[in-house]
């Protein structure tokens, strides 16, 4: 199948198809078994400017192209040892946008942009943005980009490796959080991998 014809399979996907497209917590890693899940369903604009960066806006992201997404998060229990090293938090999330064109430009101009314009800053709860680092997430049938982000705060460095994928106009992000300083960017891309071959099932469930 070329890219083309998968961008425009992916005009034919609904708002309702999104929650179908993350995956379910049995798909995770198996270290995350034993987590819970934290946060889950439709990821509109305003919950998700809500929660991101200070000054984002609904608006902005709907002028960026994009309609609305899916989650799932994975957490810790209180019974988790944050001990360094530890992988603590994994989600899967599906961004719908008006064009593929929209999710290019998100990735490099919001995704990209947002995390390196602000090192140094404060990122809320306690903690500040210490450094970000490009990663290149291979073995994705169309564009994907990666960065790994150390943030820390009063009880020590916490690490996320994220990678941002393309499936035509929808938007695949994966994300592994770790206590310390730690990279983990082969685990996410195999995450990464189990969520764009679920995209793209549901994609071609749609026809």
């Amino acid at each position: 199948m070329t890219r083309s014809s998968i961008d425009r399979l992916t005009y034919s996907v609904g708002e309702n198809s999104l929650e179908n497209m993350v995956l379910e917590k049995p798909e995770f890693p198996e270290e995350f078994q034993g987590h819970q899940v934290i946060r889950e369903g439709i990821l509109d604009n305003a919950t998700l400017a809500e929660h991101g960066f200070e000054g984002n806006t609904s608006e902005r992201f709907a002028l960026a192209g994009r309609v609305t997404g899916a989650m799932r998060e994975l957490g810790p229990t209180s019974n988790m040892v944050m001990s360094d090293g530890f992988d603590f938090m994994t989600a899967s999330v599906v961004h719908l946008f008006d064009s593929p064109d929209s999710v290019h430009n998100w990735m490099h101009d919001i995704f990209l942009k947002d995390f390196e314009d602000r090192v140094g800053e404060s990122v809320g709860q306690g903690h500040q943005l210490v450094s970000t680092t490009r990663l290149e997430p291979q073995g994705f049938f169309d564009e994907a980009v990666g960065l790994k982000v150390l943030q820390g705060g009063a009880d020590g460095l916490i690490s996320s490796t994220v990678v941002d994928f393309r499936v035509g106009r929808i938007l695949g992000v994966v994300f592994i959080g770790v206590t310390g300083d730690h990279d983990r960017l082969d685990k996410v891309v195999e995450l990464g991998q189990a969520l764009e071959k679920r995209i793209v099932r549901v994609v071609l469930g749609s026809m």
